[in-house]
This record gives structure tokens, C-alpha cells and sequence, in this order.
């Protein structure tokens, strides 16, 4: 599908959705000045009991992993509206703007429909101070029953964020993509979208959608398993687009939704992003600690879908080939492994848009 790029002049977009977790800024803080020109990153905030102040945490992630001059796009639509601790002024976009100012980092906030005034009037505020636009998400997903928005409510929108559309990113999200006939009627539902908005002249548009499991339970332990990559439903889209193609986005190696909250230690995993498929290892626990994750990467780097360019690949890769060869002291965890998993993504990702034109 190189057509795509050459059709319509310029490279697409990858815009990636993150849980904005320690191993997903790991991965970001990693990135190849390559996969950094042709990313768009989205990070989710997410909630979390046991971490004292979720916004501050995830502000000093930011800090220490997004790179320089890269406008990070925030949406902070799983938390509470309202104060988050005691004696906070404003709602988490405020609190979000002024620390992620302070901290040097470019923001542009996710906004929807259905946010209530006094969000996006801190929502018009971060606008105004980070100078970065905003991003407006409209769900298009099965489980969602948000409607497409009339003229009248595109206009006030804009009007609250006191921002043209020309300043304004529309991603289009199909949400959890779990069969063939889900990807068919989801495409059909985020062409609708699209065309409906059309008239708005957008700074970008994407469609996004993700297709991993929300958690590895009943996967085969000791061997690679393949999860097919539904999120790629763009293509249908993108084949029926009669304008501007519009960004692929994909939730990385997770699950659409907010994650559940869990307990234990997971076992050993890898959840390898191949052209068409996830290859995921998942090795049962027998040696002390996670020295069965070395055992997984030696399997992984002698298997087929070990890349030509092997460790080169990405940061990622090139973790998992120290494991492989048992240079790291330690095979570390889940927040590791899924690191790694993330910045091999991004890579292939990436390469495969800007040089086929299709994920």
C-alpha cells in the first residue's frame, strides 16, 4: 500500500496511545530520531490507588522522557473532574498544564464532547499556555453510545477553546477490536465519523483502534502464541477515503481500556509486534526470580520472527538480545518487558508507514 503516501503527498503519522505508565515513558524516552519524527504520542493517565499523587508522578515521567522540542498529547479522561488531593487548585488538565509547563514540557490536552464547561475552560487555559492546540477524541467504539456531534456543538466547542479547527487534531477512536465482522462494522463506523466531520478542515485526523487482549490469562505457556492485528481496520478506512488519509493510531501492546487492577507477578512474557500479528511468549515460572525471561529471549532471537536487523531494531530489541546472551545481570519485570515490547513496536511501526504506507 505505498499508494497511500504517494496518493496523497505526504507521509502518515503514527499515532501511538499509551498508558502513561513507568515502561511505556521508558520506551518513549528511548525512541530513534526516526521513529521520533513519525510519532504523535498520546498518554493516557492512569488511575492508580497506590501511587500518592498520580498527576505529579506522571509529570515527572514526562520530564525525564519525553524528548526535546516533542509536544506530548495528554488526555486525563479516566480521573475525576474535580481536585484530586486535598488543597489542589483546579481539575487535572490545570494541574497537568502548569506542572508540565513548569517542567519543560509541550502539551496539547484531549477534549470530548461530553466534558463538562468547567473542563474545558481549564482545557482553553493549557491551549492558551502551551501554545500546542488541542486534541478532540469522539468514540466510535461498540460498547460507546456517544453520538456524532451536531454543527452546533462542533461550533461551541471551539468557541470554549477559543482555537480554530486548523488547530485542532480529531482522532477517531473504534476502541477494543476483537473479530473479523467487529473490524468490518467498526471501519463502517469510523468512515461515518469521518465523512460527517469532513467539513471541518482539522489539523489532522487518525483512526485508532486496538486489538490486544486485556491480559495474557489462558495464553499457552513455554511457546509464541499469534493475536492477529484487527487495529489495522485503517486500511479498510483508508481505502474508502476519497480525501486526506487519515493517521493510523493503535494502542501499542495493550488493551484498549483502562487495566484492571491487578495483583501477583506476572510470568515471564513478550508481546512481539510482527507485520500482520503479535507473536506472544509467555513462559511458565521455574527458575528463582525472572531468569525464565533469559530462556524466552534466547527462544525469541532464534525464532522466525527475530527482525534481519536484530538488536538494531530498537532499544527494545537490542534489551532483549542482552538477555538472550545473559549480559544483564538481571532480566528484570513486567515493567521492563513491557518497555521493550513498546519501543519494538514503535519501530516497526513507524518503518513499516514510512516505508510501505500502511502499519
Amino acid at each position: 500500500m505505498a499508494w497511500c503516501r504517494a496518493r496523497w503527498g505526504k507521509p502518515l503519522a503514527y499515532v501511538p496511545i499509551l498508558k502513561g505508565k513507568a515502561g511505556e515513558f521508558s520506551a518513549l524516552e528511548h525512541v530513534t530520531p526516526a521513529v521520533r519524527s513519525g510519532i504523535r504520542p498520546v498518554m493516557e493517565l492512569v488511575p492508580d490507588p497506590d501511587v500518592r499523587d498520580v498527576l505529579e508522578t506522571f509529570c515527572d515521567r514526562a520530564m525525564d522522557a519525553v524528548p526535546q522540542g516533542m509536544v506530548l498529547t495528554v488526555d486525563s479522561g479516566a480521573l475525576p473532574t474535580a481536585r484530586v488531593c486535598e488543597g489542589d487548585v483546579g481539575g487535572p488538565i490545570a494541574r497537568l498544564s502548569e506542572s508540565m509547563g513548569l517542567r519543560g514540557v509541550l502539551m496539547c490536552p484531549v477534549v470530548r464532547f461530553a466534558d463538562p464547561r468547567h473542563v474545558l475552560a481549564e482545557a482553553s487555559h493549557a491551549v492558551a499556555a502551551h501554545r500546542s492546540g488541542a486534541c478532540l477524541r469522539l468514540s466510535v467504539a461498540v460498547d460507546s453510545s456517544e453520538p456524532l456531534p451536531r454543527r452546533a456543538q462542533i461550533r461551541s466547542l471551539l468557541r470554549g477553546l477559543r482555537l480554530e479547527p486548523e488547530e485542532v487534531d480529531l482522532l477517531i477512536d473504534a476502541g477494543p477490536v476483537d473479530s473479523r465482522l467487529a473490524c468490518d462494522h467498526l471501519a463502517a463506523r469510523a468512515l461515518t465519523a469521518l465523512r460527517a466531520l469532513s467539513p471541518w478542515n482539522w489539523r489532522r485526523e487518525c483512526v485508532v483502534a486496538g486489538a490486544f487482549p486485556a491480559n495474557l490469562t489462558g495464553f499457552p505457556r513455554g511457546q509464541a502464541t499469534p493475536v492477529a492485528r484487527r487495529d489495522a481496520l485503517w486500511r479498510r478506512v483508508a481505502s474508502m477515503c476519497h480525501g486526506r488519509l487519515p493517521d493510523f493510531g493503535d494502542f501499542g501492546v495493550t488493551h484498549p481500556r483502562m487495566p484492571v487492577r491487578s495483583r501477583g507477578t506476572p510470568d515471564p512474557n513478550m508481546r512481539y509486534t510482527t507485520p500482520s500479528n503479535w507473536q506472544v511468549f509467555v513462559y511458565p515460572r521455574v527458575r528463582a526470580g525472572n531468569d525464565d525471561f533469559f530462556t524466552l529471549s534466547a527462544d525469541l532471537v532464534g525464532s522466525p520472527y527475530w527482525p534481519v536487523a536484530g538488536a538494531s531494531t530498537s532499544w527494545g530489541n537490542a534489551r532483549l538480545a542482552e538477555c538472550a546472551t545473559r549480559q544483564r545481570a538481571k532480566a528484570g519485570g513486567g515493567t521492563e518487558w513491557r518497555a521493550w515490547a513498546t519501543s519494538h513496536h514503535l519501530a516497526v511501526v513507524t518503518a513499516n508507514l514510512a516505508t510501505h504506507g500502511c502499519p
